[in-house]
């Protein structure tokens, strides 16, 4: 006699809710902002099944898989890979904009004033967080997470779920992708680090030219205070820097893609 309680087609839940919410749930705990640890854990997991919830209705209706099967984990592996390697690629910006901030710190005399970074949990220069924190600030006046989450949602018509479509990705072009991040941090940092060395050389002239000068209890205070105001006049561009690596981290998320 029926129960009258409907059944659950388990084969058909797989498909259609776990693979898309495996590749969702990676993208959205490895993407910043949305990844921070700022973030409480269970606001970003009723984000996940919000945009799974979303994802699935507008799927095509998938094959038939049991979750006991090997071929339903090696696909669920694999869509967990293609959401971590997004949200990594879009993280490369603000680890190029922290690493600029503790090159800066370092020349400077900054360095030692240090905070715990909420997004890692470890502890970098001050200056690094003030570069995530305005960092972050623009990219979300700039509707960068509205863009995060479009790419999200083309992914799944460009890379369709299954086994296969991943295996063809570009993946060795990640590997530049880390190379990018210590030439764009480099970059990021040049002005200052500029302007340091200049001050550095002139103070090294000041000591040869006497001797009898205690550089070294002058030196560090003309350093940290002409540190801050070439930190100072180069936050005016720090917009358009940002806007220049956001691009840079897009375009090499549609390569990923193949969009």
């Amino acid at each position: 006699m029926s129960s009258g309680v409907p059944e659950v087609d388990i084969a058909a839940w797989v498909g259609q809710y776990l693979w898309p919410f495996s590749r969702i749930s990676a993208f959205v705990f490895a993407a910043p902002v949305l990844g921070s640890q700022v973030v409480p854990a269970r606001l970003r997991l009723l984000l996940c099944l919000l945009l799974t919830g979303i994802v699935a209705s507008a799927l095509p209706s998938l094959p038939r898989c049991s979750v006991l099967t090997l071929d339903a984990w090696l696909v669920v592996v694999e869509q967990t890979l293609i959401g971590l390697t997004m949200g990594w690629i879009l993280q490369l910006v603000f680890q190029a904009l922290e690493l600029s901030g503790q090159v800066v710190a370092t020349q400077s005399g900054l360095g030692f004033s240090s905070l715990i970074d909420p997004n890692s949990g470890v502890s970098v220069a001050s200056l690094s967080q003030l570069y995530v924190m305005l960092a972050t600030l623009i990219f979300l006046a700039m509707n960068g997470h509205l863009v995060m989450i479009d790419y999200l949602f083309r992914s799944f018509t460009v890379l369709p779920l299954g086994r296969s479509p991943g295996l063809d990705l570009p993946w060795a072009d990640l590997l530049a992708a880390g190379g990018w991040v210590f030439s764009a941090g480099l970059i990021a940092s040049l002005p200052a680090v500029v302007a340091l060395l200049v001050i550095n050389v002139a103070l090294g002239i000041i000591t040869r030219a006497s001797p009898q000068l205690n550089i070294f209890s002058i030196g560090f205070p003309i350093t940290l205070m002409l540190g801050l105001l070439a930190v100072w006049l180069s936050l005016r561009g720090f917009t358009d820097l940002f806007s220049a690596l956001s691009d840079e981290a897009f375009a090499r998320l549609q390569h990923f893609l193949r969009l």
